[in-house]
């Protein structure tokens, strides 16, 4: 008689483990699965200033300032057209946003001008890297260039074509005495403020 209760006392407690062993098991992977997709749903997530680099990225090309292909490569360094004296390898257009705003006052007016800048080059990395290196120079010569013009002067887009050009003129002048080579062959407004 001991060994039938010993049995039968058994075998309900193991099908009781066995019903909590799969539930717990089946809460592990619709826990795992939730997790999962969850995790895969967060990497696809781009951040709001991923997402206007690509617009950004889309209207240069569709204007024809950028050669078409990947998108997300605007800042790349696949596949390039030029060469910087001494140097190897080849690189595709690299950008550089200046990380803080130019604010002056215009010539022959209490009106200031602040605006956001961009630079590119088709040289290898060295040309960002020098331009990092002297960005205190630079700003200098940038804010001497914006301080020249009138609100009259740069009202235009073609004034802003000459502003553009004048600040890229000065940069590379500016790199060229720092450091042998200028390489800056654009340069555009990612704010442009007059008030």
């Amino acid at each position: 008689m001991s060994d039938e209760s010993v049995e039968t006392a058994g075998k309900p407690r193991g099908g009781f483990l066995k019903y909590i062993l799969f539930f717990v098991v089946g809460i592990l992977l619709v826990g795992a699965g939730f997790g999962g997709g969850y995790y895969m749903y967060a990497l696809d997530q781009k951040s709001p200033a991923d997402e206007i680099d690509l617009i950004i990225e889309q209207k240069l090309r569709e204007s024809g300032q950028l050669p078409s292909g990947e998108p997300g490569s605007i800042s790349g360094n696949a596949g390039a057209t030029k060469v910087a004296p001494g140097s190897d390898n080849q690189y595709m257009t690299t950008y550089f946003e200046f990380p803080e705003k130019f604010t002056t006052n215009l010539r022959d007016s209490e009106k200031f001008l602040q605006l956001g800048l961009s630079i590119s080059t088709q040289y290898d990395s060295s040309v960002i890297e020098n331009v990092k290196i002297h960005s205190q120079a630079l700003r200098s010569e940038v804010l001497s260039v914006i301080g020249g013009f009138a609100v009259t002067d740069i009202q235009t887009k073609s004034g802003r074509d000459i502003l553009t050009k004048d600040i890229m003129e000065a940069i590379n002048a500016r790199l060229i005495l720092l450091e042998g080579f200028g390489g800056i062959e654009g340069v555009y407004f990612s704010s442009f403020i007059i008030q």
